[in-house]
């Protein structure tokens, strides 16, 4: 049976990857890899033809892992056994050289599917920090679609310029890294999807819509309530965007030896909050929300919405309660 190579679906030119890293087949020098002992703890080496890895249970030459598949064991000088493989994004991203925290692969897998992020994609990413998030976005839009981030921190990007190159063996061609706040400096048009992982994502919002073409989408990452309660006021309240949809993902795993099946004492709790909403095309209004909102969930009555015309009200939601005409009192009269 013959293989094929992918070909780009417009100009049949092959579909060969543009960056150095390779993630599959034998070892190679320039290779990272998870070397993991008995005891399941994972130390990365790069391999370097001649060079040896060493800690306390003994040494490993590089020489015998480079030219080895995937999923070797190598025994070191202590005869202590070693399982070997390349690291994973995720693995990656949790253990890369830090600036600012970085976005855990269970919010960057929620990022990718509720935001919708395909192939080709033109993506504008505000707020760089250390790279995990921007590794996830170029993997899914690929070589040939565009992710575009603004940082304000010098030593941040340079952070995350080291760790995306360092993971896909060279520069990207799909990525654009540019200095200074997304409001002053956005170029991009017509873009597909906005992430914004920043303090006050709200101050973008009108910028934002500018740039997202209609059904493009918005995403923010943002750490507290008050945070996420601002952005969806704001989305709300700009008219350019459907109803925001908020929410969280927490990660449990489980512990399976056996008889005994329980779930593991640790998790990886709260680690963001993640709010995404749609664009609308332009002008047009979002209908009015027919869900009553829970007393006390505004400092001010909501006004209800009137027809000019007739001076009635047509949300009912927004609606002051009214008594029920069997339980007016002055229908009753005094008891």
């Amino acid at each position: 049976m013959s293989e094929t190579t992918p070909q780009h679906p417009s100009t049949g030119t092959p579909d060969e990857p543009t960056t150095g890293r390779i993630p599959h087949g034998p070892f190679r020098p320039g290779d990272q890899v998870q070397l993991t002992d008995p005891k399941g703890r994972i130390n990365t080496i790069t391999l370097q033809p001649g060079k040896q890895y060493h800690s306390h249970k003994g040494a490993i030459d590089h020489d015998d892992v480079i030219g080895s598949p995937e999923g070797s064991v190598f025994r070191s000088t202590g005869g202590v056994e070693y399982l070997a493989f390349r690291p994973l994004l995720s693995d990656y991203t949790v253990r890369m050289p830090r600036g600012a925290a970085v976005v855990y692969p269970k919010d960057a897998a929620q990022i990718i599917a509720q935001a919708d992020i395909f192939p080709g994609a033109r993506v504008v990413e505000a707020g760089v920090g250390s790279g995990a998030l921007t590794c996830f976005l170029l993997r899914a839009v690929g070589d040939r679609g565009l992710v575009s981030s603004y940082e304000r921190r010098p030593d941040f990007a340079d952070t995350a310029r080291a760790n995306v190159e360092r993971f896909f063996g060279g520069p990207h061609p799909a990525w654009r890294l540019t200095l200074g706040d997304l409001q002053d400096h956005l170029s991009e048009t017509e873009v597909d999807r906005v992430v914004l992982d920043m303090l006050a994502p709200w101050e973008c919002v009108d910028a934002v819509a500018k740039a997202l073409i209609p059904g493009g989408m918005v995403c923010a990452y943002i750490a507290t309530t008050t945070q996420m309660s601002r952005v969806v006021e704001e989305l709300r309240d700009h008219g350019a965007f459907a109803e925001p949809y908020a929410f969280e993902t927490m990660l449990r795993s489980w512990h399976c030896e056996g008889l005994a099946v329980r779930p593991d004492h640790r998790m990886v709790g709260h680690t963001g909050f993640l709010v995404t909403a749609r664009r609308l095309a332009d002008g047009v209004t979002p209908p009015a929300r027919r869900r009553r909102p829970a007393k006390g969930a505004y400092t001010e009555p909501p006004t209800p919405a009137t027809d000019p015309a007739t001076d009635l009200v047509t949300d009912p939601a927004a609606a002051p309660d009214t008594p029920n005409a069997e339980n007016s009192t002055e229908d009753q009269g005094a008891v």
